[in-house]
């Protein structure tokens, strides 16, 4: 049984849907998942939809051209077919903070994260036991103001000879410089704390606790040119009260980013994001 993701946007216009799924069916496809989203005030139609061919004579790549050239290219379409065969390879990339990692690293070993992880980079050698005890390769790329554009050529050149997919930053606590994204464009998922830009610095919970807030939270997104403005992929919240510490309230912001970044790491991994400028459409 192969199985493919249909991820397509263009202009809306009448017939869309009807066209697609009657392509589907000639093909002798099964379609398991549609789901579909026209922004009004762009004209813009989103959709996602899973298929699966029975054949044992289907082929992805002859699947591809067929579209392009049957409905891509009469609709004008942006459009990706991926195939359910082949995981996408993420890459970790972390410093000190450990919370993000386990927690990443305990899903992908217990078979939830349906992706691969064939290397860690970090500037500092604290989390190395962690990926040693995991058995994932791990590699220590400091970064210097001297050896910054230096450590930037090491990571490329490993995220290209292991044909990465796709970045997490675990609490990576560098900036990603303009190459890197560029390379990887809509591809390299960021956390950080709901302050921003509210409590900037190095202690951002102590002066949330010094303001008396109520609620704290977690932003997971894509990384931007522009610092923690990227589109948005997951967000939560908690609720906190006067009766909470300071340690109350890094426990609880911790806690968040884990869930937030799992869930942010799921949905790209299983084709679920769709940006269009800077914002994100988020498939069930």
């Amino acid at each position: 049984m192969h199985k493919i993701t249909i991820l397509i946007h263009c202009k809306d216009r009448p017939n869309i849907i009807a066209t697609v799924t009657n392509f589907i069916a000639e093909k002798d496809g099964n379609i398991v998942y549609i789901d579909q989203h026209v922004d009004r005030e762009q004209n813009i139609f989103f959709m996602r939809l899973e298929s699966e061919f029975a054949k044992k004579s289907f082929s992805a790549d002859t699947f591809r051209d067929a579209f392009k050239n049957t409905l891509g290219d009469a609709f004008n379409m942006k459009w990706r077919i991926y195939s359910s065969e082949r995981k996408p390879k993420m890459a970790l990339f972390i410093s000190k903070y450990d919370h993000c990692l386990y927690d990443l690293l305990g899903r992908y070993n217990s078979g939830e994260l349906n992706l691969e992880i064939p290397f860690i980079i970090s500037n500092h050698l604290d989390l190395k036991p962690i990926a040693d005890n995991f058995k994932i390769p791990f590699y220590h790329v400091p970064v210097t103001n001297d050896t910054k554009e230096k450590a930037e050529q090491q990571q490329l050149e490993l995220l290209e000879a292991h044909k990465i997919d796709f970045i997490v930053l675990a609490r990576y606590m560098q900036i990603v410089s303009d190459r890197l994204i560029s390379k990887y464009p809509n591809k390299i998922i960021n956390i950080h704390h709901s302050f921003l830009p509210a409590f900037v610095g190095a202690k951002p919970y102590h002066s949330a606790f010094k303001r008396g807030v109520k609620i704290i939270g977690a932003t997971s997104h894509y990384v931007t040119e522009e610092l923690d403005a990227g589109p948005i992929i997951d967000q939560g919240v908690a609720r906190v009260s006067h009766t909470h510490s300071i340690e109350d309230l890094i426990a609880k912001g911790r806690d968040l980013e884990k869930i937030v970044l799992a869930n942010a790491v799921k949905l790209h991994a299983t084709r679920k994001v769709m940006v269009y400028n800077n914002k994100t459409v988020i498939f069930s």
